[in-house]
């Protein structure tokens, strides 16, 4: 099987103004790395090879590198300056283009969401942009490689599927659990391992469909969220303590 996994280098620290990508401020999305584990064993059951591709500037090749450490036998970097302040839907038009130029592939996996701004929209929106079949939140991935079965979890149901490939499918987190690679893995993967970089017009991309001008959506700031937290001891028995927990609890109107 061939399968691409769509991963995102995410900022960790909220801004003070413009969003600047920098190293120290960024890491692979950890939602990221269940779809990139289901590749790693999709591809140890059937044969075949796992690319990971991220959109970013040069700081997203950590990301790649940490991939490619995990087992993964390709690292596809697009950055372009064309591309900066690319909203969900020039993301996934990037993507999408990036994706048929690295084609022919069976499946194409994303996270469910990302760290830093949590839309979910890219997975789908690319799988429609490529005409390509999508199941949400899977959770378990079984079958043939030409016909897979697949399990979501939704709404406190679990849908099964059957899907022709090639195909898309986000990958809910608690799916599996992502491995943890050896540290000669990692050395060789950062010292040895080649990460291709591609921009847009080696995929010949209209700049006017990408970047801030293919996006009708802004954002404005990033703020991290004040937290006004006060704790107060309570002294005493343990039924004690538990008594005067509850008076505090009606006197603040959060229990009756």
């Amino acid at each position: 099987m061939q399968i691409i996994v769509c991963i995102k280098s995410v900022v960790l620290d909220a801004p003070r103004g413009k969003i600047v990508r920098t190293a120290d401020k960024c890491a692979l999305n950890p939602f990221d790395r269940p779809p990139l584990e289901v590749a790693l064993q999709l591809k140890e059951k059937h044969g075949g090879a796992v690319t990971v591709l991220t959109m970013g500037p040069s700081t997203a090749e950590t990301s790649l590198r940490e991939a490619l450490a995990a087992g993964a036998d390709r690292a596809v970097l697009l950055c372009d300056p064309a591309l900066a302040n690319s909203d969900t839907l020039a993301t996934s038009t990037a993507l999408s283009a990036a994706a048929n130029y690295l084609a022919p592939f069976d499946l194409l996996l994303f996270g469910l969401r990302t760290l830093d701004s949590d839309t979910g929209q890219v997975g789908p929106q690319t799988a429609v942009l490529l005409d390509l079949p999508m199941v949400a939140g899977a959770v378990k991935i079984d079958g043939a490689p030409n016909c897979l079965t697949v399990t979501r979890k939704v709404d406190g149901f679990l849908e099964k599927y059957e899907v022709g490939l090639p195909a898309a499918f986000t990958i809910h987190p608690t799916a599996i659990a992502p491995r943890d690679p050896a540290l000669g893995e990692i050395a060789f993967a950062f010292d040895e391992m080649p990460v291709e970089t591609i921009t847009v017009e080696q995929l010949g991309l209209d700049p006017s469909l990408v970047g801030e001008a293919g996006s009708p959506t802004r954002v404005l700031c990033m703020k991290p969220i004040k937290k006004d937290r006060t704790c107060r001891w309570i002294e005493g028995t343990p039924a004690a303590q538990a008594d005067a927990l509850v008076r505090q609890l009606v006197s603040a109107g959060l229990i009756g």
